[in-house]
């Protein structure tokens, strides 16, 4: 296979398997599950019926929150406000992490001030006149701060009725942590037994957080269970079917680029995953589960944990089983996770993830360089046969036939394999794709400085450095290798590190600067077999006029 082929060759094959990942992750159809429990239609705006009850059919014209007055929390790693309105998550803002748009701003993950735009998290129980999100609570304060020395911090609210019900919903925030504990607290005064469900979900408009034309992000519903595994639910999946799956463990949530935020339900209790269209742009994706008969002068507790954070590996592993996977690397998952973990082994040594970038790149080069080798050895003996395989294209003009029939000859004569250079690039494609979707989705490079002018390396070189020398590096590439006989071809291949240098330049710097790195020490390698080669194939002629 001649130079022009195996770059094209790899460029399809890279593109198509590129093209492939998008489509599943945003288009593939998801296996919507019915239970025996028909819960999805909802009785009120966004709060699931009763478990046990029977489907209702609602029109909703619009989507609006109630407004109560603002509980503030502050811990060392987030700062959040709680509406007295259903005792709702209404804003929360990570201090660890910076605005897209202001770095001198907290990173906000929810919020409900930019509505039709808006994401929040709520629950609430249902039946017997038990508060939904849309009840009205008491707080003994309206500010509370994690202090030093502190490990947690409790937040209470209050709800009673006339008959005797008492239900107080807790949140715990705990250091260090970006999972936060809610508990209810049902105390039954009332004469009568109580047969509540609770729900907790996620509310998000469907045209936020989508990532740029270039770069298309997935913002959608996820959730997780043991039987399953991970699973995605676009909202224009939800547009047309209710989610509705029944399971005994597990989490749903709602997954962003670098960013997720999920409900886990007590751990043992059935559940019931659903997602709900509010209007025509905002979702509900959440869980509803059955508490059982809670007879009159007892209590009953149960509860959930919330994570909503960024999608770091450590602390999504610590929060619930398959949360790691909301870091989502897609059919390659079994290559691009380790290849995280040595990535993040050598941030951890080296202290900047520009550096940790390089030094992986020099280690797989390293690790493939047998492979690699193999395929330049190829190119480079082709390189040797250009002006000779150009003398057979002169020869037999437009006779294919002869023509092929000849190059075969030379090929079996000067014993190469044409395709020699194609397997090894082949078995090499996997691990640099995977490598290309742990830099695109690793949240531990948003914001992450390397040298000099870039500051960002999950954001495109704001000066193109990096794309231009990519596309010289390329140029540098195209010279290395044989020359295509066909006119046309050539100017493909000479046009082609342009366009891909314009390409890059919306891509994220780290992702630039592994290429970068990569074409560099190919063109090391391939430049040196190219001279071995070159200095042997003249010893021979020297050998052979002798």
């Amino acid at each position: 296979m001649d130079t022009k082929r195996l770059i094209l060759f790899v460029i399809f094959s890279f593109s198509i398997m590129m093209l492939w990942e998008a489509w599943q992750r945003d288009h593939a159809p998801q296996t919507q599950q019915q239970s025996d429990i028909k819960s999805t239609p909802l009785a009120e705006q966004g709060v699931p019926q009763q478990v046990n009850a029977k489907p209702v059919v609602v029109q909703e014209g619009g989507f609006a929150l109630q407004q109560g007055s603002r509980i503030h929390v502050k811990t060392d790693l987030i700062q959040a406000e709680i509406d007295t309105a259903g005792g709702d998550v209404r804003r929360l803002e990570l201090l660890k992490h910076r605005d897209s748009n202001d770095v001198g701003k907290n990173f906000t993950l929810l919020d409900d001030h930019s509505l039709p735009s808006v994401y929040v998290a709520q629950s609430g129980l249902i039946g017997n006149g038990l508060p939904s999100h849309k009840a009205a609570f008491l707080s003994t304060g309206d500010n509370f701060n994690l202090q030093d020395g502190q490990d947690k911090l409790e937040v209470r609210l209050n709800w009673s009725d006339s008959n005797g019900v008492q239900v107080d919903k807790i949140y715990t925030f705990h250091r260090g942590s970006y999972v936060t504990d809610l508990s209810y607290e049902i105390h039954n005064g009332s004469n009568t037994a109580l047969n509540p469900s609770v729900y907790y979900q996620i509310v998000h408009d469907s045209e936020s957080n989508q990532g740029t034309k270039m770069m298309p992000t997935f913002t959608g519903a996820t959730y997780f269970t043991d039987a399953d595994k991970y699973k995605k639910v676009s909202f224009s999946d939800m547009a047309k079917n209710n989610l509705s799956k029944n399971a005994s463990d597990g989490w749903i949530g709602l997954s962003q680029h670098y960013f997720v935020s999920a409900w886990i339900p007590k751990a043992g209790t059935a559940r019931e995953f659903y997602t709900k269209g509010l209007s025509d742009k905002i979702y509900s994706m959440g869980a509803v589960s059955p508490l059982g008969s809670i007879a009159p002068g007892t209590t009953f507790v149960t509860g959930a944990r919330l994570y909503a954070g960024p999608q770091e590996q450590a602390h999504l592993t610590a929060a619930a089983p398959g949360l790691e996977y909301t870091v989502d690397y897609g059919w390659l998952t079994i290559i691009a996770t380790p290849l995280f973990w040595v990535l993040s082994k050598i941030q951890g040594i080296v202290q900047n993830w520009g550096v940790a970038i390089i030094l992986l790149t020099v280690m797989l080069k390293l690790a493939f360089y047998p492979l690699s080798a193999a395929s330049y050895r190829s190119m480079a003996h082709m390189r040797e046969l250009a002006p000779r395989l150009q003398q057979l294209k002169e020869k037999f003009g437009d006779d294919r036939q002869k023509l092929h029939q000849a190059m075969m000859e030379l090929y079996k004569t000067e014993k190469i394999n044409p395709m020699g250079g194609c397997l090894p690039v082949l078995v090499q494609i996997p691990v640099f794709i995977s490598l290309y979707w742990v830099l695109l989705g690793t949240v531990e490079l948003r914001h992450a400085p390397f040298a000099l002018w870039l500051h960002d390396l999950s954001a495109s070189d704001p000066y193109y450095v990096l794309p231009v020398i990519m596309g010289i590096t390329m140029i540098i590439q195209a010279r290395l290798n044989p020359k295509p006989p066909d006119p046309i071809q050539a100017k493909v291949m000479m046009f082609m590190p342009v366009m891909f240098s314009v390409f890059f330049f919306f891509f994220p710097a780290g992702l630039v600067l592994y290429w970068v790195v990569n074409n560099i020490l190919s063109i090391a390698q391939q430049w040196n077999i190219n001279r071995t080669i070159g200095m042997a194939a003249k010893n021979k002629k020297g050998h052979a006029r002798a």
